[in-house]
């Protein structure tokens, strides 16, 4: 080999370091006597030296915690690029703060110091939001507000508070009392390559039923908690995959006239795990996810009434799985951006209603009012999108065809199984204000499936 081809091998060699991240480690080939036959090459590693945090807020908000939860690298380890990328990811997942770094030369021969630019806006948000997502029988019209703080501890953490409740409106067509409220709490920390959030809600509604001599106040209240940890089991220049897992518990009750509905009484709990992967393809994102989620007896759980037929039970076995791509390209000058996400589950155990799959809404297949809704123990939902941003002014115009299939051991009680919608509609942001109208038609349904002949939707929001 001459000292063209030992050239080349170097170059090769460097540069698969620096596709692992390793951008300070360089290999040479040291003084030697190639007539042994035998060419020896010298790594010399490159490590980290100082990490320096620069706080370039109007009011300083980092703390020596701020870097330490975010960066996975230590000083004195080989330098790696791809885990400054996640100790950014971990300041910035913070939306009012920016971050970005500078490798500069440490006093110390073979380590490199790391700068870390850091600035953050004000923390305290408050959302508001009009939309008319719920059901005629509680309300369709919601509101809703959100107080969210920033870095709440200095440690890159995130929480917020929300809460919901639907306006009564003529055309609800809902006779007597109704409505629905929600609050839901949710509280995020990064650790280096683990995440922690958690997560509560509760969901409150009454509607009056019509009896033959008196009319009914049918109402109830659901909760809901989880715990989930993830961890960063791979990264590099264009893909990461991360492990999770969770805890769970839910419970829920039905009432007539303040009179508890035993039969509907639910209380539930249990795990899951599971894994999530993104591929950056050219300009597109490319996400894929799957999920096992499994009941146990935790939580003081309460056998489900349907276990007796067995039609459903608390503990269930459910696995599901999300295909997620998106890429923008242009056509004729004018950006544009195709979106297409499939989404799928399937049960290894009988399963009660609240852990079947619907089918049928502005959520899941558009084109349809969501009253009426087809709902299986497995199934799957294609999600198709095409938008035009109209301008580059932040407007978009998008056309979505969406479709989905359930299957269900009782087969019989349904009128179908499969659902086609198609939607076009606008959103963007105007003066601050990010809205979305649609319009929907139902394109392919069963015969006796009732549904509005065209759907229209709207979501406002507004944050201070």
């Amino acid at each position: 080999m001459g000292s063209q081809g030992i050239n080349v091998l170097l170059r090769r060699i460097q540069n698969r370091l620096i596709e692992y991240g390793y951008v300070t480690t360089r290999v040479v080939v040291e003084p030697q006597d190639l007539r042994s036959g035998m060419l020896v090459l010298t790594v010399i590693p490159g490590k980290v030296g100082r990490i320096q945090l620069q706080d370039q807020s109007a009011l300083p908000f980092a703390t020596r915690g701020t870097l330490w939860f975010a960066m996975p690298l230590r000083e004195g380890e080989l330098l790696n690029l791809r885990d400054i990328e996640q100790g950014l990811e971990n300041l910035k997942r913070v939306p009012s703060a920016e971050a970005d770094f500078q490798l500069v030369p440490s006093e110390n021969v073979g380590e490199t110091d790391i700068v870390v630019g850091y600035k953050q806006r004000f923390p305290f948000h408050i959302t508001l939001g009009l939309d008319d997502s719920g059901s005629k029988a509680t309300g369709r019209l919601q509101g809703s507000a959100t107080f969210s703080w920033d870095n709440v501890l200095t440690l890159n953490d995130m929480f917020y508070i929300s809460g919901t409740r639907s306006f009564k409106r003529h055309s609800d067509k809902a006779e007597g009392d109704y409505g629905s409220q929600n609050i839901s709490l949710y509280y995020s920390i990064p650790w280096k390559n683990y995440q922690l959030s958690l997560s509560g809600s509760r969901y409150r509604y009454h509607q009056t039923v019509a009896g033959a001599f008196e009319s009914y106040t049918y109402s109830g209240e659901s909760r809901q908690m989880k715990a989930n940890l993830s961890r960063l089991l791979w990264r590099d220049s264009r893909s990461k995959t991360y492990l999770n897992a969770a805890l769970w518990a839910r419970q829920s009750q039905n009432y007539i006239n303040d009179t508890e509905i035993e039969v509907q009484r639910r209380r539930t709990a249990g795990w899951e795990a599971g894994l999530s992967h993104t591929h950056y393809i050219y300009d597109g994102v490319l996400q894929l996810s799957a999920l096992y989620k499994r009941g146990t007896g935790g939580h003081r759980a309460l056998r489900a009434p349907e276990e007796e037929f067995d039609e459903g039970t608390s503990r269930m076995q459910i696995i599901t799985a999300n295909i997620d791509f998106s890429y923008p390209f242009s056509l004729f000058n004018q950006p544009l951006r195709f979106n297409t996400e499939w989404s799928a589950q399937w049960n290894r155990t009988p399963l009660v209603q609240q852990d079947k799959l619907s089918i049928g809404g502005r959520y899941t297949v558009r084109g349809f009012d969501g009253e009426l809704t087809l709902s299986g123990e497995r199934g799957w939902v294609w999600r198709n999108e095409l938008a035009w941003n109209v301008g580059n002014w932040g407007q978009e115009l998008y056309m979505a065809v969406d479709t989905g299939r359930v299957r269900s051991s009782q087969e019989e009680l349904q009128v179908g199984n499969s659902l086609t919608g198609g939607a076009i509609g606008l959103r963007g942001n105007l003066w601050g204000l990010n809205y979305d109208y649609f319009v929907g038609v139902p394109l392919k349904k069963p015969e006796g499936f009732r549904t509005s002949n065209v759907v229209t939707g709207f979501n406002l929001s507004y944050r201070f």
